[in-house]
């Protein structure tokens, strides 16, 4: 589904994921425009992330659906009886009633406590902290962990993410975000920005 309006994002979202019984929230780029609550570009597809613990409660969910893993790069059938494990992370929900309706999932980590970053465990954010809403009351995953995984080899797109949502993170999440890719990626060209905007703040 390629909705290009906020308005079109909250019609689909709420009725899909009503009544889901465990977390969930929109991820990508989609997530970065509703923490705006603007439109900041074209999307190419709406993502959702929900925790990998609970993978077989989205298939309960949406038990009508057909779904599809996607394994170094190509989509091929999930099936019920498959419990997905890292390195695998992406699944595609296909509606059998509207073949309009297709859903990226991601499959997010974490322990009892915390977010947890697949790429490097090392790094972790509270739950609490790990999913905001916008102020529709839709839940978002946090924009520094949206950045946080587009900080990987970023595209042009990527980097004009940064540039927008950057001054309109918490300091908490700038200095999140910036303590992360020092972990992580400590020669990132990120950093010195983020850096600076905090000391800017106070």
């Amino acid at each position: 589904m390629k909705p290009s309006s906020i308005e079109e994002v909250l019609a689909a979202l709420f009725p899909l994921m009503h009544g889901f019984n465990a977390p969930w929230c929109v991820a990508g780029g989609w997530a970065l425009d509703l923490f705006l609550a603007r439109v900041t570009r074209p999307h190419e597809d709406l993502e959702l992330a929900i925790f990998r613990q609970d993978q077989q409660s989205l298939r309960r969910h949406l038990r009508e659906w057909t779904f599809q893993k996607v394994v170094e790069g190509r989509r091929l059938t999930w099936s019920a009886d498959e419990e997905l494990k890292l390195p695998i992370h992406e699944i595609h929900a296909h509606s059998t009633k509207d073949p309009r309706l297709l859903f990226e999932f991601l499959l997010n980590e974490r322990s009892a406590e915390d977010w947890v970053y697949r790429r490097d465990t090392r790094i972790r954010m509270p739950l609490e902290r790990a999913i905001v809403r916008d102020s529709s009351g839709l839940p978002i995953l946090c924009p520094a962990i949206v950045l946080l995984f587009k900080a990987k080899n970023p595209r042009p797109k990527d980097d004009a993410d940064f540039q927008r949502v950057r001054d309109a993170l918490s300091l908490e999440q700038r200095r999140w975000l910036e303590a992360s890719l020092r972990m992580g990626d400590p020669d990132h060209p990120w950093i010195d920005q983020l850096h600076r905007t905090t000391a800017e703040s106070g």
